[in-house]
């Protein structure tokens, strides 16, 4: 998600370059959505290192490294400033550019580049890959809101529903279940519907218990990230802990409030129309721990969002909403 606003940039200055993304699978429609992506090459290491000697992982890497080195490209750009993406970068044919060892996240992968560009840590992840782009391109980058440039087809037209994001990796990241549902009686009581979408059985069961708090709201079917994203592009709003998903709303600019407690929305938080982020008002906050290690009196776990309430969520979303009605 935080390199569609540098492909948006480059389509923008250079109107003839189209572009090739290599992607992780599960992440495969993402790039597909981009009028300036002609071909989306995934790969699948995640699954691969499982299994990496059965036959069909062979076969498949072998189809995976033709589609790779079956063109010559003007410009080969690792935007992710990693070891595995640095030896993917490595496979394909052409000028290699990537983020020199001060700059990228893994320091090592400089070099494989054939050019090294500086891009100053500190700044948004997305503003870093807006600017490694530019430097690579050769354009200058209009710091303006983030232009995802991404369409799924025309929002479905239907109740006026919120989609509340409730899912994530890290235990430190869940805003606490009380919330959720003092959350779900507030939209509720407002007349809107309150979808509950999940990825993992533990997800649904979350989902399935929050449902209980109102008849309206309800628990999608299993979707694929083209279903959430159909469900994100129509809905009225969201609020969302810090996951991907939040990212894809506000793609949309779906107005939506993030909720940041152990990590730094300044670095990787969402950005865009109608957004908002609210961060946690603790003092050992953001831990950018995956667990708690918060041992003090607190009325919520994880403690650090104690201030982050549902009143305080819910203003901030009624505020987004009326904004983008008034535009």
């Amino acid at each position: 998600m935080h390199t569609l606003p540098a492909l948006t940039d480059a389509a923008e200055a250079l109107p003839n370059m189209y572009f090739d993304w290599l992607v992780e699978e599960a992440f495969a429609p993402i790039p597909s959505w981009h009028p300036a992506v002609v071909q989306v090459i995934p790969v699948a290491l995640r699954r691969w290192r499982k299994a990496p000697l059965s036959k069909q992982t062979r076969q498949q890497w072998h189809e995976f490294k033709h589609r790779v080195t079956a063109a010559d490209y003007d410009a080969i750009i690792d935007a992710q400033g990693l070891l595995k993406s640095a030896w993917l970068t490595r496979m394909a044919s052409g000028t290699r550019h990537g983020l020199d060892r001060h700059s990228a996240r893994e320091g090592l992968a400089s070099l494989v580049y054939d050019y090294k560009h500086h891009v100053p840590r500190g700044a948004h992840a997305i503003e870093r890959v807006r600017e490694l782009f530019a430097s690579v391109l050769g354009y200058a980058v209009h710091h303006t809101e983030p232009d995802y440039g991404i369409f799924t087809g025309d929002p479905v037209a239907g109740p006026p529903t919120l989609v509340f994001l409730h899912a994530t990796s890290w235990a430190s990241k869940h805003w606490p279940e009380g919330y959720w549902q003092e959350m779900i009686k507030l939209a509720a009581q407002a007349g809107y519907r309150i979808a509950l979408p999940w990825g993992s059985v533990a997800e649904r069961q979350r989902s399935e218990q929050l449902a209980t708090v109102a008849d309206s709201a309800y628990v999608p079917d299993a979707m694929d990230l083209n279903g959430i994203a159909g469900l994100l592009a129509s809905a009225t709003g969201a609020v969302a802990v810090d996951t991907g998903l939040g990212h894809l709303a506000a793609a949309f600019s779906v107005p939506t409030v993030s909720l940041y407690g152990p990590t730094d929305s300044q670095l990787t938080g969402t950005r865009g129309h109608f957004q908002a982020q609210l961060h946690a008002g603790f003092g050992c906050a953001p831990c950018l721990q995956r667990q708690c290690s918060y041992r003090g009196d607190s009325t919520v776990k994880p403690a650090c969002f104690e201030d982050v309430t549902p009143a305080r969520a819910w203003l901030t979303l009624q505020d987004l909403i009326k904004q983008k009605d008034a535009t």
